[in-house]
């Protein structure tokens, strides 16, 4: 039954985009913890493909200040019919985030497990608030990563400490994850955003001291798009 003041309300969206001072922050938001069902996965690689053709400075994926996100919609993936859909909805979401045009940062607060650790580790970069928990918990369900956590973990972190998490299952805090690698930077709970943005502008602004940007704009205005010569500088 509805309570008072109920009456009218339209539910929030499962993604949504803010366009923040040049940054596109992408915010998942699936009650009670973010479950990633194939709608969602959709959902969030069709805002990432909607970005790409007047691309952001840079775009931040969030999760809220409580969670970023437990994982797999286990209903789903326990469903014979059900999981094939699931898992090509994970490749194409993370596909997306990774072949994006510009910096991706994943802001981490509360719980990042299973395919929402997945989905950041898709991403350029991690900040990861105080209260962050990552994880590859899939081997307590008797399954592995099925969507970068053997493959992205591994490089980025080296294959002892990727077979640590995956084979044992077991879950890190924010400093921990900072010395193992997964985690680029952290800040206080409740800030995880906040230092993501900044994050991202202090990556833009020193792009913008580099040679390549002075020569990629001044050609950009003198010729139009795509006829920069960069040189790595």
């Amino acid at each position: 039954m509805s309570g008072p003041g109920s009456r009218g309300k339209t539910p929030e969206a499962p993604v949504r985009v803010e366009e923040r001072g040049g940054v596109a922050v992408v915010t998942i938001d699936r009650p009670r913890a973010n479950a990633l069902s194939t709608e969602l996965l959709g959902l969030l690689a069709d805002a990432v493909a909607s970005l790409r053709d007047r691309p952001p400075g840079a775009l931040v994926l969030y999760g809220g200040e409580r969670i970023f996100s437990a994982g797999a919609d286990v209903a789903e993936l326990a469903d014979p019919a059900r999981a094939p859909g699931l898992l090509d909805a994970f490749r194409a979401a993370c596909d997306a985030l990774a072949g994006f045009p510009r910096p991706t940062l994943a802001a981490l607060s509360g719980h990042a497990l299973g395919g929402g650790l997945e989905l950041a580790l898709a991403c350029d970069l991690r900040v990861v608030a105080g209260d962050a928990r990552l994880g590859q918990p899939e081997v307590l369900l008797g399954i592995l990563p099925g969507a970068g956590g053997t493959q992205r973990l591994a490089r980025l972190v080296g294959p002892a400490r990727a077979k640590d998490l995956v084979l044992t299952g077991r879950v890190v805090g924010a400093e921990e994850a900072l010395r193992m690698g997964i985690a680029d930077r952290s800040c206080a709970p409740g800030e995880a955003l906040d230092a993501a943005l900044d994050a991202e502008r202090a990556a833009m602004q020193a792009a913008l001291a580099t040679r390549d940007a002075a020569a990629g704009m001044a050609s950009f205005l003198a010729e139009g798009p795509g006829k920069a010569v960069f040189r790595g500088e």
